[in-house]
């Protein structure tokens, strides 16, 4: 009985990742993106679960749920281009002006855009194949949100 009581108390394995999709990809860019600041707030993680459901036509549950997936694929992760070649291989201009878009808004989302961003950003448009112009259109998108 003690044996079993002191079982329920150690950690059991996690569940295994899954191969990232151009879902779970962008998914863990906007975590990654969030959390780049060291300081991941809660207007952040409303608007990646947000952007998950309106782009993945989730419900918001759904949206939760993949993004607390997403957050576990980015700490486990390669590199963020990785991510955005997954993206660039699985989606066409528009999605990947779509997918700038949102990055973008989530950096906005905290009312600070800091340098460790922005890096990320160009970072992961070069990564998307869209140049500077695209990056400050989706950018000038992402304000007006």
């Amino acid at each position: 009985m003690l044996n079993g009581l002191l079982n329920s108390f150690r950690a059991t394995e996690p569940d295994p990742l899954p191969d990232p999709d151009a879902e779970l990809a962008l998914g863990a860019l906007l975590v990654r993106v969030a959390k780049s600041d060291q300081d991941y707030q809660i207007e952040e993680i409303s608007l990646i679960d947000n952007i998950l459901a309106r782009l993945f036509d989730h419900s918001p549950i759904e949206a939760a749920k993949t993004r607390a997936v997403c957050e576990r694929l980015h700490a486990a992760a390669p590199e963020t281009d990785v991510f955005a070649a997954l993206i660039r291989q699985t989606m066409g201009l528009e999605d990947r002006m779509a997918v700038l878009e949102a990055i973008w808004q989530v950096v906005l989302a905290d009312g600070r855009e800091r340098e460790t961003e922005v890096n990320m950003i160009n970072n992961t448009r070069l990564a998307l194949g869209l140049t500077e112009a695209e990056s400050n259109a989706m950018r000038a998108s992402a304000q007006n949100f």
